[in-house]
């Protein structure tokens, strides 16, 4: 059966893949420390399960309005209005199968084939294959290890063509745990504005902040900003929910009205209990949430400085997220048992054969000089971990 021309554009999912392989391994009786997991190692809070209890005993199982509850999207304007400052109504909200289903839908809705999306580098794996789903044209756009990865207004500018219709931005950034502040994003409003670009600010770490860094994006830094933007969050990273599959967005109305009504032709509704389930996260006590970044900050400041004293590894302190993204680059041209280390892909390979250690290789960021580490497991295995990578580094010659 031939399959369509598109699938040939798609690549899998290479963090996916690599926690596949993990289970696989460990399946099999290999102890493997796996830092390529993206999911927080924490429970759902207990409340949180609980009101997914109390939908089931109520009978709560059946279909509800394609696009959210009211219930939900009333949890998430008050959320908006708490963390964001900003004002949405009832009609400027859609909930969604997770945050890679709004992003998907919204692919869906805005691009047209042809259009041209700008995407900074590194970034999270999907989003330029979601944009060619859209048969919509992703540019690369660079980012510099010393501005910690973040976008440059001369280089957005420099990449703005004549069919540039979009910009995603992700911050706290997967991968490289950086944060953009007001100053920064305020440098780059008065491109957009100018080119009437619709940014997709992904901010699905918003909550997950270190050391008094203070949450902002683009929409909150003025209103005119606030028009060109469409928010996309969710409840799986900041409560631990990511099996649950609930996200979210927030934008124009005309947009929400057109991403709901795809949504009615593909998945219809979120599912019923997990929108129940997402009410009481949002509502409910939120010392689960500052428990566990507490808990990720803690790691974070011991993980990077293991890393950073190995010989050679570069490493930028993230500000948000739990992963480290590492420079490594000094490692390859060395080799072991005549294979040579080339790039992060053969690196990541070496780690997992070697030290059964899994990390995800920068180039699937587009950043090959890096590796991605997760901190979302426990302090013992970040320092076993840590102490087999340098045990493998060292046998590279």
């Amino acid at each position: 059966m031939k399959l369509s021309e598109r699938m040939s554009q798609i690549q899998p999912s290479p963090t996916l893949a690599i926690n596949t392989k993990a289970k696989t391994l460990r399946a099999a009786g290999v102890d493997v420390i796996s830092f390529g997991v993206g999911e927080p190692d924490f429970d759902t809070p207990e409340h949180i399960c609980l009101a997914a209890v109390d939908a089931i005993k109520d009978g709560f199982t059946r279909y509800t309005p394609v696009g959210g509850i009211d219930e939900l999207k009333d949890a998430i304007i008050i959320d908006f209005q708490r963390n964001y400052g900003l004002s949405y109504g009832r009609e400027e909200i859609v909930v969604s199968c997770g945050g890679k289903h709004s992003l998907y839908n919204l692919a869906q809705v805005l691009f047209d084939p042809g259009d041209e999306i700008l995407i900074p580098a590194p970034y999270w794996v999907s989003y330029p294959d979601i944009v060619r789903l859209a048969d919509a044209v992703p540019v690369i756009v660079p980012t510099y290890e010393e501005d910690h990865f973040k976008l440059r207004p001369e280089v957005l500018e420099e990449a703005i063509a004549a069919k540039s219709k979009g910009l995603i931005l992700n911050s706290p950034s997967n991968p490289t745990g950086s944060t953009y502040t007001r100053e920064e994003l305020e440098k780059l409003a008065p491109i957009v504005l100018q080119h009437g670009l619709t940014v997709i600010s992904d901010d699905i770490y918003y909550r997950i902040l270190f050391r008094g860094q203070p949450w902002v994006n683009l929409s909150m830094v003025g209103d005119d900003l606030r028009k060109q933007t469409i928010i996309v969050n969710g409840v799986s990273k900041t409560y631990a929910m990511t099996g649950w599959r609930i996200g979210y967005l927030a934008g124009p109305a005309e947009v929400v009205a057109a991403v709901t009504k795809i949504q009615s032709q593909s998945t219809s509704n979120p599912n019923s209990i997990a929108q129940k389930a997402a009410v009481a996260a949002l509502t409910g006590p939120q010392h689960c949430v500052d428990e566990m970044v507490a808990a990720f900050e803690k790691r974070c400041d011991h993980m990077t400085s293991r890393l950073e004293s190995l010989p050679g590894v570069r490493v930028i302190r993230p500000t948000g997220t739990f992963y480290i993204f590492a420079n490594f680059s000094s490692y390859y041209g060395r080799a072991y048992d005549n294979q040579v280390i080339g790039g992060s892909l053969d690196l990541s390979a070496y780690l997992m054969d070697k030290v059964h250690l899994a990390v995800v290789p920068g180039v699937a960021f587009g950043e090959d000089s890096c590796l991605r580490f997760s901190f979302a497991i426990s302090m013992e295995q970040i320092d076993q971990g840590m102490d087999r990578l340098g045990e493998a580094l060292t046998a590279l010659r």
